[in-house]
Order: structure tokens, then C-alpha cells, then sequence
């Protein structure tokens, strides 16, 4: 005689493969977004707080040259803080005048790139389609090189007997070499020279990107060519421009192996403030108290980029 079983419980196919899954997905979905804020805080943050703790303390001799901050003593926690640091460059005239020379540097210099670089990249991104990926390549080009090499290139390019003055001298347009090398126009050089292609490739995108039936519209409509060119084109890459003068102007604030093999001793920018004082005088604290100062007015740029590009993708979204 037969007997009737019960029916196995069928479960839910899927149920902990799916819920597994799902788990999965908002996990590694939050891992991926806390990633870019993990290497923020590991490679910008934290190398911060230790200059800026480097800053608060006094020199020593010793390994580091600094003292530290926290002292545990006799079952007590002290504390001492040195703003000495900050209030030597208030004293001293030379750290107000290596700021401002940088600035003034960076500013022309990103100047010049502009200049230079707005035509160059126009000539790029209006050339056949054939030849423009080869000068994009010459732009490119020079960046594969090692920077090093590329500065002592230049000095002897701009020497008293380099190529530039036996050229000029061969020309007939000298009588007797220039004196380049080691002044402010070869630091202006070095400069334009090492970081116009961080100019030329935004303005190069701002420019592919352009709807030209507008200026198509403008110039129909009576418009001059260089009206069209301030009133349409500049606007239209104002991103590009504002991209590439911010990538040039930055780090040639704090530029250092330009000013000191092409500069001489009158081109006193704080990137060579701060080799001194880190090796030659083995003031890590003034040095770090130098270089927060400096993050501080870079941070003004830096804000006023973040806020245009608000303002752009707030108009275009």
C-alpha cells in the first residue's frame, strides 16, 4: 500500500544568490565611490597635516630637525605650539619678495603661454584631419623627454656661445652675445617653454567642441571676423583657457629647477626658498611654514576655477 508524501518545501530559486548579489552591488558600489576620497585623503590630506605640524614646531638638531609637538612627561601631556615659524616671514623681507616674484613669473610666463598657445592650438584643431594628430604628437612630444634634460638643453641654447647667439651673431643682427643665461627672460623661457602644452591641449578640446554654425551666423550677419572671433570664439573656450592657465600658473609657483639652472641670483622664487631651507639650512619647520603659505595662495586659483566650472556646468546642465 502506497503512502502519500509530503511535498518538499521548494525555496525561492535565487533567493540568497540574489540577495547576495545585491549586498554585492551596494557595497562595491560604495567602495568605488569612497575610493576617490581614500586616495584624496592618503596623497593630499594627510601629507598636509604633517608639513602643517612641521610648521608648529622648532627646529632641532637632530633626526628629523624638528621637535615634536606632544610631549608625555611625569604622567602629564604638554603641548607646545611655535608660531615663530610663520612670524619669521613677516620679519624677514626676502620670503614677501620670493612670493611675489613667483607670482609675478607665474603670471607672465601664463600670459605667454596663452599668447603662444591660443594660435597653436587653433592651427591644430583647423588642420586636415591627416596632419592633426601628427602635431598633437609634436606638442606631445617634448613631455616624453626627461624635464632635467630638457632645462640643460636650454642652457646651452642660451649661453654666451650657445646656438642662439652664434645664430644671431651669423645673422648679422648682434655684434656681440646677448647675456640670456642666467636672468629672469631665461627663466621666462624655461618656463613657457616647459608647460605650454599643458595651455595648448585645453584650448585645443574648447575648440573641437565649438558649434560653428554660430560664428557661421555671426559673420552672415555682418559681424567682423575679429569681433566674431572675442565675441563667440573666446567665450566659447573660456573653460579651456581658464583649464589651461590654472595647469600652467600653479606649478610654476612653485617651480624650481628652472629658476635655478637657467635663473641667476636675482631670481629668487620660493621653490628655491625652499631647497635652502630644507638642505642647506635644515629648517624644516620655517621651510614647512613657507611651504603652507604658499599652498594657501594657490588655493585662491584654485577656488575660483572650481567655482567657474559650477557656474559652466550649472549653465549647460
Amino acid at each position: 500500500m502506497s503512502t502519500l508524501e509530503p511535498p518538499a518545501r521548494i525555496s525561492k530559486p535565487g533567493g540568497a544568490a540574489l540577495w547576495l548579489a545585491r549586498m554585492q552591488m551596494k557595497h562595491g558600489r560604495k567602495l568605488v565611490i569612497a575610493l576617490p576620497y581614500i586616495w584624496l585623503i592618503l596623497l593630499f590630506l594627510l601629507p598636509f597635516l604633517i608639513v602643517f605640524k612641521i610648521s608648529l614646531a622648532e627646529m632641532a638638531r637632530a633626526i628629523p630637525p624638528y621637535t615634536d609637538l606632544l610631549e608625555w612627561a611625569d604622567g602629564q601631556l604638554s603641548i607646545t605650539l611655535n608660531l615663530g615659524n610663520f612670524l619669521q616671514l613677516t620679519d624677514d623681507p626676502l620670503y614677501l619678495e620670493a612670493y611675489l616674484q613667483s607670482l609675478q613669473i607665474a603670471g607672465i610666463s601664463t600670459i605667454c603661454c596663452l599668447l603662444l598657445g591660443y594660435p597653436l592650438a587653433w592651427a591644430v584643431a583647423h588642420s586636415k584631419p591627416s596632419t592633426r594628430n601628427i602635431l598633437l604628437l609634436l606638442v606631445i612630444l617634448p613631455s616624453w623627454t626627461s624635464f632635467l634634460i630638457r632645462v640643460y638643453a636650454w642652457m646651452g641654447i642660451l649661453k654666451n656661445n650657445g646656438a642662439l647667439n652664434n645664430v644671431l651673431l651669423w645673422l648679422g643682427v648682434i655684434d656681440q652675445p646677448l647675456t640670456i643665461l642666467h636672468t629672469n627672460l631665461a627663466v621666462y623661457i624655461g618656463i613657457v617653454y616647459a608647460y605650454l602644452p599643458f595651455m595648448v591641449l585645453p584650448i585645443y578640446t574648447a575648440l573641437t567642441r565649438i558649434d560653428y554654425s554660430l560664428v557661421e551666423a555671426s559673420l552672415d550677419l555682418g559681424a567682423r571676423p575679429l569681433k566674431t572671433f572675442f565675441s563667440i570664439i573666446v567665450p566659447l573656450t573660456k573653460g579651456g583657457i581658464i583649464a589651461g592657465s590654472m595647469l600652467v600658473f600653479i606649478p610654476a609657483v612653485g617651480e624650481f629647477v628652472i629658476p635655478e639652472l637657467l635663473g641667476g641670483p636675482d631670481s629668487i622664487m620660493i621653490g628655491r626658498v625652499l631647497w635652502q631651507e630644507f638642505f642647506n639650512n635644515r629648517d624644516w619647520p620655517v621651510a614647512s611654514a613657507v611651504a603652507i603659505i604658499m599652498l594657501l595662495l594657490l588655493i585662491v586659483p584654485i577656488m575660483w576655477f572650481h567655482k567657474h566650472q559650477q557656474k559652466s556646468v550649472g549653465e549647460h546642465g
